[in-house]
C-alpha cells in the first residue's frame, strides 16, 4: 500500500466516500505524496511521453502559430507568451529558440512565464532551459502575469485537472465516490450527490444503467480565467490534448504508470490520473467572453501549420536513420492511428481574428 493509499483509507474512514474529483487532486497534487509533486513523470524513464519530448518541430509550429497571433494582433509589445502546465520545459525551450529566429524584436521585447504550481517541477524547467538571454519567470497561477497582451499555450494541461463522475442509478445520475468494502480495499460507489440533468450530454437520456458521464467544473473555471484575461488584455491562446469534440456518455478516467494503463484505485500517488478533455466544453466557456473558438484535431493542425515540409527539411541534413526517425514523429504526432486524431486542438483569439490553419468561420 502506497503512502498516500493509506492515508485515503484513513481519510475515508474518518469522514465517509470522496468524491472522484477530490480522489484525483489528493492523487496528483497532495503535497507530501501527489504524483506531481514527487514524481519524474516525463520522458522514457517516467510515465508517458508528451509531444514536445517526441520531436522539435512539435514546439517549432506551435511557436509558428504563436508568432502568426502576434502578428495579426498588430505586433503588441510589450507583451507576455506563456506556457501554462511546462512539464519539463521542453516546449518553451523549444519555442524561445524558434521566436529568436522568426523575430528578435518579439524574443528581446516579451516577457516569457512559465506558470508552475509544482516547485519541483520547476526546479526541472530551469535546468531544462539552462542560461538564457530572455527574461522568463514563474508563477503559480495566470493572476500574478503583467498586465499586457498575453500570448499562452498548454499541453496536456486539461486532462489532469480533477472531474466529477455520476453513474446512471435507476432514473436518476448519482455522485460516484470513492469508499471502502468490507475488506477495506478502495472501491467506487454511487452516492448521494445528484447532478443538474441540463448538465448532462444529449445522449444521457438513452444511458444503460451504471453509465457514467464526466462534468468539469474546474476545468471550465481554468479556461474562463483564461477567456478573462486575453478578452481584456487581448492575445491568444493554443491549447492541446487528448479528448473529444462532443460531450458524450463515457468513463475516460485511466491511471498510467510506466507506460502501461493500471486500476486508477490502486496506487495513489504513484500512477497519472488523466480524464478526456470535453474540448466542446472549453470552447464555450471561451464563447462567454465574445472570444473565438476554433477546434481541429492535432493532425489537421500540425499538417496544416507544415510539419511535412519542416520534416523535409530536417531530414534534407540526416542520415538514413535520422530521416526514419522523422518521419516516424511525424506519424506518431499527427497521424491518423496516433496522437493525431486523439489530441485535439482549442485556439482562442479575439472575434474575427485569422490566424491559419483556422478559418474565420470555424
Amino acid at each position: 500500500m502506497t503512502r498516500l493509499k493509506a492515508r485515503i483509507v484513513d481519510l475515508i474512514e474518518a469522514v465517509g466516500p470522496i468524491p472522484v474529483n477530490e480522489y484525483m487532486a489528493l492523487c496528483l497534487f497532495d503535497p507530501q505524496n501527489g504524483y506531481y509533486t514527487t514524481r519524474e513523470p516525463f520522458g522514457a524513464s517516467g510515465d508517458f511521453v508528451t509531444a514536445p519530448e517526441i520531436s522539435q518541430m512539435f514546439g517549432e509550429l506551435v511557436a509558428v502559430w504563436l508568432y502568426q497571433a502576434w502578428l495579426a494582433s498588430g505586433r503588441p509589445l510589450p507583451v507576455t507568451i506563456a506556457e501554462i502546465g511546462p512539464g519539463r520545459g521542453t516546449l518553451m525551450k523549444d519555442m524561445l529558440r524558434t521566436l529568436s529566429r522568426l523575430d528578435p524584436a518579439l524574443s528581446n521585447g516579451a516577457a516569457f512565464a512559465m506558470i508552475e504550481t509544482s516547485p519541483r517541477l520547476t526546479d526541472v524547467q530551469k535546468q531544462t532551459l539552462g542560461p538564457t538571454p530572455f527574461p522568463v519567470s514563474w508563477h503559480e497561477t495566470i493572476d500574478t502575469l503583467p498586465r499586457q497582451p498575453l500570448f499562452i499555450v498548454g499541453n496536456e494541461l486539461f486532462d489532469a485537472v480533477p472531474v466529477r463522475q455520476f453513474v446512471r442509478a435507476g432514473d436518476s445520475w448519482r455522485e460516484r465516490m470513492v469508499g471502502l468494502d468490507d475488506d477495506d480495499a478502495l472501491r467506487f460507489f454511487a452516492g448521494a450527490g445528484s447532478v443538474d440533468a441540463t448538465l448532462l450530454p444529449a445522449d444521457a437520456a438513452d444511458a444503460r444503467q451504471g453509465a457514467i458521464v464526466e462534468i468539469a467544473p474546474a476545468r471550465t473555471a481554468l479556461m474562463m480565467g483564461i477567456a478573462e484575461r486575453i478578452a481584456r488584455d487581448s492575445g491568444a491562446g493554443l491549447f492541446l490534448d487528448y479528448g473529444y469534440l462532443q460531450p458524450g456518455v463515457g468513463d475516460t478516467l485511466q491511471a498510467l504508470r510506466r507506460h502501461n494503463h493500471e486500476d486508477v484505485l490502486a496506487s495513489p500517488g504513484e500512477a497519472d490520473l488523466t480524464t478526456h478533455v470535453d474540448f466542446a466544453a472549453l470552447a464555450t466557456a471561451v464563447r462567454v467572453y465574445g472570444l473565438d473558438a476554433h477546434l481541429s484535431t492535432q493532425g489537421d493542425f500540425l499538417l496544416g501549420m507544415g510539419i511535412l515540409e519542416r520534416a523535409g527539411r530536417l531530414g534534407a541534413g540526416a542520415d538514413q536513420a535520422g530521416r526514419e526517425k522523422i518521419a516516424a514523429d511525424v506519424e506518431r504526432l499527427a497521424g491518423p492511428r496516433a496522437m493525431g486524431e486523439l489530441f485535439k486542438v482549442l485556439a482562442v483569439l479575439p472575434a474575427g481574428l485569422a490566424v491559419p490553419p483556422f478559418a474565420m468561420a470555424d
